[in-house]
């Protein structure tokens, strides 16, 4: 069955569906992961995104349930040059709209040029005209908050172990649980809405505030949780989460040209001057200066970690927990973990 994406801006790019029939809307976004794929495409931070792909041929070596970082996918669509048979399956199976044959390469470069931008993921028969009005209809991602649509419903504890730690779950992968839970720690989860009385009402050694999609700007609620928590239990801010740290430090963020997905992306500890390469899957950026910074961007300097001291606060832009990626980052989250049982037994 034929397909086409169409962008806002009017460009339109055939190919061939391999997943649900259908149309889906969202914003179209690249990553330049080579691999991970369902990891990507369950990973609740794309949720209403329309997903290219830049490797020229994705789902060479299966899916497996392991792998996904949620309960299901939540990207809106996969676009791609070339899939696997069985990803191909698994994508119809979780109702994913997905097209192969998309001249990515140039897709990826228009995106590049143009910045991510709304737009429809066709996959059967469809009027062009009429999906591209409800394209230039549907509202862009600054101001959408998403996060209600994602996160748990009910709050619940996984792992065991001496160490409690509280997670704010914005749309937490999976990846995050089973690496604290790695590290001998309890993870009590909390819904995205949570009051922070009710968080510190179970005394944990620390919380982490998760990673998830949408504008961090569009989720007062959440920053002032966050502020709340600031100076009373030790936090940890994870991608949506450093977001929503630094807005609740006084911080501002804004919406970046095209993002920063994959998970190739170098990153510089300014501490250190070593150079960590991280799994990244961002739209949206923090605005900050020295010495607040610890981490930036060695793409387009923009800021990957904070501290604040005087808070007992700390945060990444980039994932730690890796799933999928390089293990880099790996000891950022341990040596939190390690410096609250140290704080925990004093």
């Amino acid at each position: 069955m034929s397909g086409f994406v169409v962008l806002e801006d009017g460009a339109v790019f055939r190919g061939r569906s391999v997943g649900t029939l259908g149309v889906a809307y969202g914003e179209a976004v690249f990553t330049t992961a080579m691999t991970g794929y369902q990891e990507i495409a369950t990973d609740p931070s794309y949720a209403e995104q329309l997903v290219v792909f830049t490797a020229p041929m994705v789902g060479n070596y299966g899916v497996s349930p392991r792998r996904s970082e949620s309960g299901r996918a939540h990207a809106a669509a996969v676009l791609m040059r070339r899939a696997g048979e069985e990803w191909a399956r698994w994508l119809g199976g979780q109702g994913v709209v997905a097209l192969e044959e998309i001249d990515t390469r140039s897709l990826v470069l228009h995106l590049r040029a143009q910045g991510a931008m709304r737009a429809a993921a066709v996959a059967g028969p469809a009027s062009l005209e009429e999906v591209l009005t409800a394209v230039r209809a549907q509202t862009p991602m600054e101001g959408r908050a998403l996060v209600a649509g994602i996160s748990t419903r009910t709050a619940y504890t996984l792992g065991r172990g001496a160490l409690r730690v509280a997670v704010l779950d914005y749309g937490c992968k999976r990846s995050i649980l089973n690496r604290l839970n790695a590290c001998g720690v309890q993870a009590q989860v909390f819904p995205h809405d949570a009051g922070g009385d009710a968080i510190l009402a179970e005394r944990p050694a620390g919380v982490l505030l998760s990673n998830g999609p949408g504008d961090p700007a569009a989720l007062p609620e959440q920053v002032a949780v966050v502020r709340e928590l600031l100076g009373r239990v030790p936090l940890l801010g994870i991608c949506l989460g450093h977001q929503l740290l630094a807005l609740a430090a006084g911080l501002e963020t804004f919406k970046l040209p095209f993002g920063h997905r994959g998970a190739n992306h170098p990153v510089l500890d300014l501490a250190s001057s070593r150079v960590l390469v991280t799994s990244q899957n961002h739209g949206f950026a923090v605005a900050g200066e020295a010495p607040a910074v610890t981490h930036v961007s060695l793409y387009d300097g923009t800021v990957e970690g904070l501290a604040l001291p005087g808070e007992r606060a700390r945060s990444v832009q980039f994932h730690p927990e890796a799933g999928p990626g390089p293990h880099d980052a790996w000891p950022f989250l341990e040596a939190w973990v390690e410096e609250l049982s140290y704080a925990q037994a004093a």
